[in-house]
């Protein structure tokens, strides 16, 4: 038998039914339906790369993609 249920994991109860049906790999299969979409006010993943490289350059004084070992 198998049993679908949803779970609102914004509560602390509904995560801490998650978190127990994690601990059983063997018989339990967990899917996120809500994973694949993003959240509103993200920033995407090119302007993310853009802000490290920008942060290691505001850490180190120089842009270490124009870094050549010698």
């Amino acid at each position: 038998m198998s049993v679908i249920a949803n779970i609102d994991d914004s509560t602390p109860t509904g995560r801490k039914i998650v978190r127990e049906l994690e601990k059983h790999k063997r018989v339990v299969t967990l899917s996120y339906i809500e994973a694949d979409k993003i959240p509103d006010g993200c920033i995407s993943l090119e302007e993310g790369i853009e802000e490290f490289w920008k942060h290691l350059e505001d850490r180190f004084g120089f842009d270490l993609r124009q870094y050549e070992e010698v």
